[in-house]
């Protein structure tokens, strides 16, 4: 069976969507918080979301970066907000598709099997954990003997490019280009200084490297 996370404040709308979910053969995880919704998804296997954006603890936005910190999981936004802006920050956040309030039940039926279909195999664990240093890919915190390191946004990019592809060279060329832009796949100086940073902070010898390590003239690769 189909398991769906639904996310929105609204007992009503949470209520009627599990009933009748549930009657067309899908198991329903509800959620009336960002916060549980986040939980929820890195503790049990979740096919799609239904997202509200107006959540009462953090904006559904919120939620969609969260979760797109570590899963590919196909995230549908249901909302009241109509506005043309509203959906294009929505569906560059990571949104898969976008459905306004009120909305027809096989709609959205059909939005949730469309969005399973076109759904890829989903990402490991939100939190790799080695012996030096943990990443909580969700929360975007990592943190070594139990206490939180400081990332620039820089670092973290770099990092958690690295850690999404465990075991797996990544060239020079789509760090850069991932982190920093196209422009900039030729500034290899950028990589040497910004891996520096990150083994200062995270390795126990920053000078022999166990986890964050070198391919001469290729690339990088992070080793659990």
């Amino acid at each position: 069976m189909t398991t769906v996370l639904i996310v929105d404040d609204e007992p009503q709308i949470l209520r009627a969507l599990q009933i009748n979910l549930h009657a067309h053969g899908y198991t329903v995880v509800p959620a009336a918080n960002g916060t549980t919704a986040l939980a929820a998804a890195q503790t049990q296997a979740i096919d799609v979301v239904v997202l509200d954006l107006g959540l009462p603890d953090m904006d559904g936005l919120d939620v969609i970066a969260g979760l797109r910190g570590w899963s590919e999981v196909p995230i549908i936004v249901l909302s009241a907000r109509h506005g043309s802006h509203d959906k294009v920050e929505a569906l560059d956040a990571g949104a898969d598709d976008y459905v306004t309030k009120p909305f027809g039940l096989d709609e959205l039926l059909a939005r949730l099997r469309a969005a399973t279909r076109r759904a890829g195999p989903q990402s490991a664990e939100p939190l790799v954990e080695t012996a030096e240093f943990s990443v909580d890919l969700a929360n975007k915190v990592v943190l070594r003997g139990g206490e939180a390191v400081r990332m620039t946004p820089t670092e973290w990019s770099l990092l958690e490019l690295l850690v999404r592809n465990p075991g797996r060279l990544v060239s020079q060329q789509q760090l850069l280009s991932e982190v920093w832009g196209p422009a900039y796949a030729k500034e290899t100086h950028y990589l040497r200084v910004y891996m520096a940073q990150l083994r200062r902070k995270l390795e126990r010898d920053p000078a022999a490297p166990v986890h964050l390590l070198t391919e001469a003239g290729m690339g990088y690769r992070f080793a659990p």
